[in-house]
């Protein structure tokens, strides 16, 4: 039976009016698919922000290359300094006023993340450890046994009060007692190798600043991990 006018038409809007509604669905279908896919992306990619290692950023190995070039430079014009008083008095005043500027320079390192009054402070503490070596030095150079044990005592007191100063500002991540331990080992390589240079014993003397290099050097890596792990936002 063939379809009328009117059955003609009706079936050609229904078939209309469902292709819309299917279009529509599609559209629909689409737009939430690219949102959740645009939400997808963007949960990622928090995800791979918060999860970030603070320990492989850029920032991180410029904040460990300074503290090493820091440190390095306070042993090399500290090995400096003890040589020329002994040995040099002419270049004694250069070195130590280089090594004196070095203590400002590493208190400024800190001060992004402390605050100026806490760099100035450990730029204190550490002047003060360069200032309390000339009795140990003078007390070893006049073979005055009572004199250097009590310079020693003295010396060792500030290496504690720099070492308090440290785990006081990131106890988590440099604890009390360790760097305690690393301050006064500190002292007693600086001491091992001044001998050596007040006995004009070269060899020893280089074979000695190596080892107590490295050991700051090891300080400053932990130093610069300590402050990456204490302020990953900086990171």
């Amino acid at each position: 039976m063939k379809k009328t006018s009117l059955q003609q038409d009706n079936s050609l809007e229904t078939m209309k009016s469902s292709s819309k509604k299917k279009t529509r669905f599609n559209l629909k279908t689409h737009s939430v698919f690219l949102l959740l896919l645009c939400l997808g992306t963007l949960v990622t990619s928090c995800k791979k922000d918060n999860d970030s290692n603070p320990l492989e950023s850029t920032q991180y190995y410029s904040l460990q290359d300074g503290m090493r070039k820091l440190w390095n430079d306070h042993m090399q014009y500290t090995y400096a300094t003890v040589d020329a008083y002994f040995n040099n008095p002419s270049g004694l005043s250069s070195s130590l006023n280089r090594l004196l500027e070095n203590q400002k320079d590493i208190g400024a390192a800190i001060v992004p993340y402390y605050g100026q009054a806490a760099g100035d402070t450990l730029s204190a503490l550490l002047t003060t450890h360069i200032n309390l070596a000339v009795p140990v030095l003078e007390a070893a150079k006049n073979n005055d046994q009572p004199a250097l044990n009590l310079a020693i005592a003295n010396w060792k007191t500030n290496a504690n009060d720099i070492a308090n100063f440290l785990s006081t500002a990131n106890p988590k991540n440099w604890p009390p007692h360790d760097m305690q331990h690393m301050m006064e080992m500190h002292i007693d390589q600086t001491t091992t190798y001044a001998v050596d240079l007040l006995n004009k014993d070269y060899n020893n003397a280089i074979t000695h600043y190596d080892e107590a290099n490295q050991h700051m050097l090891d300080m400053a890596d932990d130093l610069a991990k300590g402050i990456a792990l204490q302020f990953p936002d900086k990171f």
